[in-house]
């Protein structure tokens, strides 16, 4: 496959090289796993953008940079595709350290458009005269960011290019009443901007031709292309729900997911669905992410409870708090690197008025792959210091059933983080729990040392000490706030080091403990900087948060009390 020079090929030659592009991304993400529909739906779209337009000296921002994999393709980065996603390996979106024809990097949606404007800006500043163009999917759109951008970009009329990728899909089918209908001229005239469209996003010679057209037009103008979201791959072309957006590895011919199983989310989903049969108050909205949070079962059992809301997550916490105001039980179901868009949402509405939403926290601690924009490591010092908040996590699927019927039995905003991964199943019968009570195993018969931590990690120090014949007080610290002043008193009281070992971001819960006792404690965590990507037990132990890690602490500390 030659990708150099494209500009001298005929265009028979250039739908050769998007067949074989096609061929290339579904073939390699089966090896690696990646996003696979969304890169073969904009195939032709980015051959298109790359034959006219010339990167790097004109700037190509795709929205969300995991849209991206044909530029990379394009631009130099075919043969490191076989290390996709792996550690120091090429990255599942756009990363400025990667390449110089990437000039801006997210992994959350709805961002080109501001940074298309500031590019635009700093370009005309400086008094140069290169494209920025920004390629933004129809489901990004339902972001209230782009549409602040659109009406910024509208007043300034800055020359631009806006490439609308409409696939009337985000992750899975779109929601947004917008997208159902009125992406059309009049949504972008209204923002006073100019327009072409809609053009077959798949037609090469009708995409270049109409790039060609424009691209000397003065001031912002919007391409609406239409696509088809996993274009070439029959299995993803079918899918309206969202399974082949992100995959793991697969076989090609059968479409088999090469690793599945029973996970955090799914566990979370069957346990809402069971309290919803009881509670005809509780309702379930996700802000795009039904597939993810496996809430497609809590959808069909439930249609007139079930809400999606678009990519907008600020929107989908304050409707929940609005929908708790008025005497109905929400649940919002939410990425932990998407929740941090939702910050003033949470403090502002449902902290601040003290309304009882339960938030489900996905994807809570490492994430591994997607790397630094996903790694869910800062919701717990976000959220400890909003007044009236509760944070938990379980340590297993019983636990985690347990808090979740906890959380609907009182008058708070709630939140309960699991992470991304499997976890055993259970249906057991659902207990309340006390709200801010921790608590704690004694391994082996003359403890030495106290480790206080949280989560699957609880049971994996257990039996970690028990195979390293270690004695130990292993605390689980389920509560985030309120934490359990009691136990931390008779904690302090013993004559015993402390040590807390977080898998989030250091002072999660250290900082907390260190408010509530005296006692120097020792504290493992990860440390003030950006996690990239990688599998997560490699991550945990560069991170120096691996069990073995924590042994290796332990050990010390019992020689140096020796």
């Amino acid at each position: 496959m030659n990708t150099n020079n494209i500009q001298s090929l005929s265009l028979d030659e250039l739908e050769k090289l998007a067949a074989s592009i096609r061929a290339f991304l579904i073939q390699s993400i089966s090896q690696t796993g990646g996003h696979l529909s969304s890169n073969l739906g904009v195939v032709e779209l980015t051959i298109a953008l790359h034959y006219v337009f010339h990167s790097p000296q004109d700037q190509m921002i795709f929205d969300v940079g995991h849209q991206s994999y044909t530029h990379k393709i394009l631009t130099g980065r075919m043969d490191q595709f076989s290390t996709l996603r792996q550690k120091d390996g090429l990255s599942g979106f756009q990363k400025r350290k990667e390449s110089i024809h990437d000039p801006w990097e997210a992994g959350h949606s709805s961002t080109s458009l501001s940074a298309a404007l500031g590019l635009a800006i700093a370009r005309d500043m400086q008094h140069k005269d290169h494209q920025v163009i920004a390629i933004i999917g129809d489901g990004a759109l339902s972001g209230g960011m782009a549409f602040e951008a659109l009406q910024d970009i509208g007043s300034k009329q800055r020359k631009m290019i806006i490439v609308c990728n409409d696939n009337r899909m985000s992750i899975s089918e779109n929601n947004a009443g917008f997208e159902r209908g009125f992406l059309d001229r009049s949504l972008f005239a209204s923002c006073g901007l100019d327009y072409v469209g809609p053009l077959n996003g798949h037609d090469l010679k009708a995409l270049i031709q109409t790039f060609e057209s424009i691209k000397d037009h003065q001031g912002p103008i919007v391409v609406h292309v239409l696509t088809q979201k996993g274009k070439g791959y029959p299995l993803a072309e079918i899918d309206m729900e969202g399974n082949w957006h992100g995959v793991g590895p697969f076989d090609v011919a059968s479409g088999k997911m090469k690793k599945s199983g029973y996970s955090w989310s799914a566990l979370m989903a069957d346990a809402l669905m069971e309290l919803a049969q009881t509670n005809e108050k509780i309702v379930a909205i996700t802000p795009a992410m039904a597939q993810g949070s496996k809430l497609y079962g809590f959808q069909k059992a439930f249609p007139d409870r079930f809400f999606d809301c678009g990519i907008a997550e600020q929107h989908a916490i304050t409707m929940a708090s609005a929908m708790a105001q008025g005497g109905i039980r929400p649940f919002v179901s939410v990425y932990s690197s998407f929740l941090q868009r939702a910050f003033d949402s949470l403090l502002h509405d449902a902290s601040r008025m003290d309304l009882p939403i339960v938030i489900g926290v996905d994807r809570a601690g490492l994430v591994g792959a997607d790397g630094e924009t996903h790694q869910g490591v800062f919701d717990i010092r976000m959220m400890e210091m909003m007044p009236h908040m509760i944070l938990s996590q379980p340590k297993d699927g019983k636990e985690a059933r347990n808090l979740l019927y906890t959380a609907f039995l009182q008058k708070h905003p709630f939140a309960i983080r699991y992470p991304r991964g499997g976890v055993e199943k259970t249906d057991t019968a659902f207990e309340r729990i006390p709200i801010g009570s921790w608590t704690k195993k004694i391994v082996g018969s003359h403890p030495f040392c106290i480790v206080i931590t949280y989560g699957p990690k609880v049971d994996v120090l257990i039996q970690k000490a028990k195979e390293e014949k270690l004695s130990l007080v292993v605390v689980n610290a389920r509560f985030f706030k309120p934490v359990d002043e009691k136990m931390l008193a008779a904690l302090d009281q013993m004559d015993l080091p402390i040590l807390v070992w977080e898998t989030d971001q250091i002072g999660s819960l250290s900082d907390v403990i260190r408010r509530t006792i005296w006692k120097p404690i020792t504290v493992i965590g990860i440390g003030d900087h950006f996690v990239e990507q990688g599998d997560i037990p490699s991550l945990e132990k560069e991170e120096h948060i691996d069990v073995d890690t924590v042994i290796r602490v332990v050990k010390k500390r019992k020689t140096s009390i020796l």
